[in-house]
């Protein structure tokens, strides 16, 4: 079961490894499809607890994949799924750079990078309706969702961490006043 385990890992993240190129948002909604509904190698809330702990860290917010990997087995799961998940990227990013690079000003260039805007914010997009719905969809964590995008829209250089303490004191408050029950 194991070996399975480990080989699971290695399918699904390496994939998604290609997908995180721009950043980890564009992988959240599939890795939390395959490890909590199809795999159910976690619950709903453990997916919600790292995630949150992945995006505290310092790092790659990526790292979710190691702390999965852990989960389901252990110091090699982690080893697999950090593998997995940076080797084929780091491959890619390497070679396409190259390519990249020779390109830069040409149709196919400026097309590509026109072409792979939406689906990047496609992806980030998804990723956050899947937190979302992994929360329980309540009113407030739709407005601490589109309050803190909105916040980083208007400041986008802010360090997350001030939103990270007002969300904590809002949901704690949320809390209190039974809104969360």
């Amino acid at each position: 079961m194991r070996d399975e385990n480990l080989m699971a890992l290695a399918i699904i993240l390496a994939p998604l490894s290609i997908a995180s190129i721009g950043g980890a948002m564009g992988i959240y909604a599939p890795l939390q499809h395959e490890a909590v509904t199809v795999k159910q190698w976690i619950t709903p809330q453990e997916f919600l607890d790292l995630f949150a702990v992945a995006r505290f860290l310092p790092g790659p917010s990526s790292i979710i994949g190691a702390m999965i990997g852990w989960k389901v087995a252990g110091l090699l799961g982690a080893i697999v799924a950090m593998l997995a998940l940076y080797v084929p990227s780091t491959a890619l990013c390497y070679a396409m750079s190259r390519i990249w690079s020779q390109g830069e000003g040409k149709d196919w260039n400026i097309a590509l990078k026109r072409g792979l805007t939406p689906i990047a914010a496609g992806l980030i997009m998804s990723g956050v309706l899947a937190l979302f719905q992994l929360s329980g969809g309540k009113l407030v964590t739709g407005a601490v969702m589109i309050g803190s995008a909105g916040i980083l829209w208007w400041k986008a250089k802010l360090h997350p961490f001030p939103l990270l303490i007002a969300g904590a004191v809002v949901f704690e408050a949320a809390w209190l006043l039974g809104v969360l029950e």
